[in-house]
């Protein structure tokens, strides 16, 4: 009985972090490593992760800085950077690559917060499909009086109230999101 009610947990706290997850790929006004890292740098023949061959840091708001650990991969790294989607350009001094992040238009803004938005209700989605699944499970027990009628109501609210609590958090990731990237 209850296992069913801790895979759910299990699978909710799943799609919540699938969404922060996608919410720190978000690219704001503010800099953060979090943009750079799963960009793909021809390392040695090897698509590799930035992060994985270079430091990376983020000394004030609107820098962020790449040192890489081997000389051959600064010209990799750029390269990547470059080619990404993000629209950043990378400065190379010879030590270390720096990547000013310029200011967001309001329109660009305005986009973001449209995807996070998107974002948000596809966990949503997630978070109820799971419930289906687990109400679906919790019939199942009954038809196979595994567990009284009594059980299963009280287990189905304890699904609905746990489904409550991962939107209400959904939600609140998608205000703090928002927030962030329509600051100045």
């Amino acid at each position: 009985m209850h296992a069913v009610i801790d895979d759910g947990k299990k699978r909710m706290a799943g799609a919540l972090s699938s969404l922060t997850k996608e919410f720190s790929r978000l690219r704001t006004g503010r800099a953060s490593v979090s943009l750079i890292e799963p960009i793909m740098a021809e390392y040695y023949g090897n698509p590799t992760p930035v992060g994985q061959i270079a430091s990376l840091s983020v000394p004030d708001a609107r820098t962020i800085t790449i040192q890489p650990w081997d000389k051959a991969a600064f010209s990799a790294i750029e390269k990547a950077i470059m080619k990404s989607d993000l629209g950043l350009n990378p400065v190379n001094d010879g030590k270390l690559i720096r990547i000013s992040i310029p200011p967001l238009t309001e329109e660009r803004r305005k986009d973001l917060v449209k995807l996070a938005k998107k974002f948000t209700e596809d966990a949503k989605v997630a978070v109820r499909n799971v419930r289906r699944d687990l109400n679906e499970d919790l019939k199942k027990l009954l038809k196979d009086k595994t567990i009284t009628e009594d059980e299963q109501h009280k287990l189905t609210d304890e699904v609905q109230k746990l489904t409550d609590e991962t939107i209400k958090k959904c939600d609140q990731a998608f205000a703090g999101k928002e927030k962030e990237i329509l600051e100045l």
